[in-house]
């Protein structure tokens, strides 16, 4: 075993030894090989590099468009009678075997240079193939396009080399394109922003799709998930880490990334299935896939295999898949089934898009018989306009400088910085760094059957449309693509969670333990030593909310016993993720916590010992019948009988009296409120030096001293619900400031006694407290919203209430009031006066009845007579002076 050991430690310090030495001599002087394959070129031949991987579908078409970039431009111009080369290297679409073959490579030509024995190159290339795994792997992409370049630069000549549609791979050839002079234009869309400073040879001809992670997150916005898994590709060593703009995006929706989880290129089978069993087992079921189109299919064939693609799963891709799908071969499109994509959109209305793609499609099929004719996509487009600016780069170069011995690879990087014209792309413009203008349209595709299909559009600022062409309708949602194909289940809309197999991520709720009325929070301890017990009105409005939201949200109640401004200070350091209770929202609280939309009105009243008034509806209701009864009575015929007279001038009295009292307390109603003298206003309140009561562990205490002005010596603080009518009716506060949501509970229990009055003031109502910027918050009000809308709340609120005997007229109308028993004395006259007049009628009918007059006396009987009889005296004075 020492043996073995020291040779295993000989042998890693030997091929660390080869590999600097390598790499080494990439950044001096050209060794003795180089030296002898390095040819004297002519000026005015144009020699370019071209490394694409071309054992796949994607580098078949780019290499494809880049020979006809150059055909189409040299083509169209007869003068420029120049000899083109274009140099093509595979990069491989194995970068384990490619690096075995490379590293091999290297060893010859260090043998070469060194004399050493074949036995030694032998050793080197088994240790390389037995070691791969754990040393080889993480520099495999250095040694598989290094070398090609470097072949490209010394042997070919290489004006500038196009292609590395792999960001990393572009990468290890940065240095060499500085030191060389030579352009290395990228075909990547992932440019880190520092990369020109550091290496000014190196650029991207592909435009900038940092915009695609809005188009995600706004897919995710507009179904309304919460939580997100990102899956991406960790490859670069020098600035290893997920793109910062799929963070900050996701973010700007409200959602919340429940993992992150990174690959490398080289992540075997077992590890990929390990970390999405462990994805599997958690609540989220929406992933966002993030890496090349390589490592995107051995992750979704392992998802296929382990159940993930079925229903409730939501998958989402990136450009750099999407782009690449109609490469993929029948296998690997059957395991993403379902899959929404988002790839960069290019139009190709114009007659020259159109006349490409017809080219195209004719030479791809020339030269590839047997295999798929797919359309071109983004990263084809792209490499044809990158050669085309190299091409025209050049073509401004040697107008210039003519056909020189010396070339100078500063003056064509200038040149080509300065490149201007329309391609298949857009306006092809680089900026001072190497940049082109951004993608700010996307196309949002649906994997279905054996392609995928055109969904529509997202632009940036406007949102998704159906067409890009004016006149378009755009919206926020995306309902109006139509029809998502999902995975599993096709045509309902996935939820985007589960239930957790695993309860790991459940939230910490604070619940107080000091409530006032217990009726809306009510802890008590189980007395078989188990959890506590939970319950009231504000616990069962939070269940009825979480019922409502768009996901399973696990959490455990968690007892406090403090203060309710101390209990939310707990969720400013963490130590809950949210309170529920009778939580009042008022300022000072809302700098440790935000609360979600209230479920309980807002204000402050005071309760008071007796004062009652009577209900409008039988006030109003009184008051018109009387007086239009007394209206209608005053128009009545002429009055012939004194008995009539008098009862009628008696119930005219009685009318007066009822019409200008209701009149009196209707106007008392509806102007002013009316004041027990004994209880008068908070001012009097203030001044005569009373005591009031409010709740101990409520902010009210401070808003009394503070706000209002009250003494802290005359604030007398209640610890439980009963102390306020024992205070009440003693005498010992001569009133008590509670919130409103307790009125109503309170008066219920204590209707025959107490009453409101006063002002109501204003605060927050009563809501949930969660940390700041919590993507459970906005689902939190929003379902809070429909709890009182679909008439849950109320219900809620009268089972409350319905335990108690007063009903809701008495609560609010049991006042003294003006009713029949006020005017019982004016009644019992007006019917005894009506009574009397009536018997007098009576008694003279039946006298006049039992003494019947002679037959002359009828004959000349006149009812005026009567009124002559009845008025004489009257009269004899009236007419006396004219007698």
């Amino acid at each position: 075993m020492p043996k073995r050991a020291g040779e295993m430690h000989a042998i890693h310090c030997l091929y660390i030894f080869l590999f600097i030495l390598v790499f080494s001599s990439s950044n001096g002087t050209s060794n003795a090989l180089d030296d002898a394959l390095e040819k004297r070129q002519l000026d005015c031949k144009l020699s370019l590099g071209v490394v694409v991987d071309y054992t796949s579908l994607a580098g078949k078409k780019e290499k494809l468009a880049l020979e006809m970039a150059l055909k189409d431009f040299y083509g169209r111009r007869t003068s420029l009678r120049l000899n083109v080369t274009l140099h093509v290297r595979n990069s491989r679409g194995d970068p384990i075997g490619a690096a075995s073959s490379v590293v091999a490579c290297w060893v010859l030509v260090f043998r070469g240079a060194t004399g050493f024995s074949k036995r030694m190159g032998f050793v080197v290339v088994e240790v390389c193939r037995m070691q791969r795994t754990q040393m080889v792997a993480p520099i495999l992409p250095q040694a598989s396009c290094v070398h090609p370049a470097k072949t490209l630069i010394k042997k070919h000549h290489a004006r500038a080399i196009i292609g590395f549609r792999a960001w990393q791979e572009a990468v290890f050839v940065a240095q060499l394109g500085n030191e060389s002079q030579v352009p290395i234009v990228s075909l990547s869309n992932e440019v880190p922003p520092w990369a020109f400073s550091q290496w000014p040879f190196l650029g991207s001809a592909a435009r900038n799709v940092h915009a695609q992670m809005k188009a995600v997150a706004a897919i995710i916005q507009s179904w309304q998930w919460r939580q997100v898994n990102i899956i991406y590709e960790d490859f670069n060593p020098v600035a290893s880490g997920i793109n910062p703009n799929i963070i900050t995006a996701i973010q700007e929706v409200d959602a919340k990334i429940n993992e992150l989880v990174a690959f490398s290129p080289f992540s075997p089978y077992a590890y990929i299935s390990k970390k999405l069993e462990s994805l599997k087992n958690g609540q989220c079921r929406v992933f966002i896939v993030h890496t090349s189109i390589t490592l995107a299919t051995k992750i979704f064939k392992e998802a296929n295999e382990m159940g993930m693609m079925g229903k409730d799963f939501v998958w989402i891709t990136t450009n750099d898949i999407t782009s690449q799908i109609d490469s993929l071969n029948a296998s690997s499109i059957t395991s993403i089934q379902g899959v929404l994509g988002v790839k960069s959109y290019f139009s190709t209305s114009n007659k020259g898009s159109k006349d490409f793609q017809s080219r195209f499609e004719d030479m791809f099929r020339s030269q590839y018989p047997n295999g798929l004719l797919p359309k071109p996509g983004a990263s084809t487009l792209q490499a044809y306009d990158a050669a085309w600016a190299v091409a025209l780069a050049h073509a401004a170069y040697l107008k210039s400088s003519g056909c020189v011995d010396k070339w100078n690879g500063q003056e064509l990087l200038e040149k080509l910085l300065k490149t201007k014209f329309e391609g298949l792309t857009g306006l092809f413009s680089f900026s001072t760094e190497w940049k082109l203008a951004p993608i700010h349209i996307f196309q949002i595709v649906n994997v279905a059957g054996k392609s995928y299909r055109k969904l529509g559009y997202w632009t940036e600022g406007l949102g998704f449309s159906k067409s890009i062409h004016k006149p378009s309708i755009y919206n926020k949602s995306m309902n109006l693509l139509g029809q998502v194909i999902w995975p599993g289940s096709p045509w309902s809309m996935p939820k985007g969670w589960a239930i957790p197999t695993n309860h790991s991520h459940r939230l910490k709720i604070g619940v107080p333990t000091g409530s006032t009325f217990r009726e809306f929070v009510n802890v008590t301890n189980d007395h078989h030593g188990g959890n506590p017990i939970i319950n009231g009105f504000s616990i069962e409005v939070f269940k009825s909310t979480l019922a409502l939201l768009p996901y399973h949200l696990p959490y455990d109640f968690i007892p406090f016993d403090g203060t309710y401004d101390s209990l939310v200070e707990q969720v400013h350091i963490k130590h809950f993720d949210a309170v529920v209770g009778d939580i009042a929202i008022v300022s000072n609280r809302c700098e440790d916590a935000e609360f979600s939309q209230p479920y309980a009105e807002s204000g402050l009243q005071r309760n008071h010992h007796p004062n009652f008034r009577g209900s409008v509806r039988n006030q109003i209701g009184t008051m018109l019948s009387l007086s239009f009864t007394t209206l209608f009575s005053l128009h009545g015929e002429k009055l012939h009988s004194n008995l009539s007279r008098m009862a009628m001038a008696v119930w005219l009295f009685v009318a007066l009296v009822i019409t200008q009292s209701f009149t009196a307390s209707l106007t008392s109603l509806l102007t002013v409120q009316r004041i027990d003298p004994k209880k008068v206003d908070v001012e009097t309140l203030i001044k005569s030096g009373a005591k009031v009561g409010c709740d101990a562990n409520s902010f009210v205490v401070k808003y009394l001293e503070v706000v209002v002005g009250f003494d802290p010596n005359n604030i007398k603080r209640m610890r439980t619900e009963d102390d306020y009518p024992q205070a009440l009716m003693s005498g010992e506060i001569a009133a008590a400031f509670v919130e409103v949501p307790y009125v109503k509970m309170y008066l219920a229990k204590y209707c025959d006694g107490f009453t409101t009055s006063g002002p109501t003031f204003k605060v927050g109502g009563f809501g949930f407290a969660f940390a700041r910027s919590s993507p459970y918050l906005p689902d939190i009000s929003k379902a809070v919203l429909k709890v009182s809308e679909s008439g849950k709340l109320q219900e809620l609120e009268c089972s409350l209430n319905s335990s108690f005997n007063c009903s809701t007229a008495q609560l609010v109308y049991n006042h003294d009031s003006l009713g029949i028993n006020s005017f019982w004395g004016l009644f019992v006259i007006t019917g005894g006066t009506s009574t009397i007049a009536l018997l007098i009628f009576i008694f003279h009918y039946v006298w006049e009845r039992w003494y019947q007059p002679s037959c002359d006396e009828q004959q000349h009987h006149n009812p005026a007579n009567d009124e002559l009889l009845m008025f004489r005296p009257e009269m004899e004075n009236q007419y006396q002076p004219y007698l």
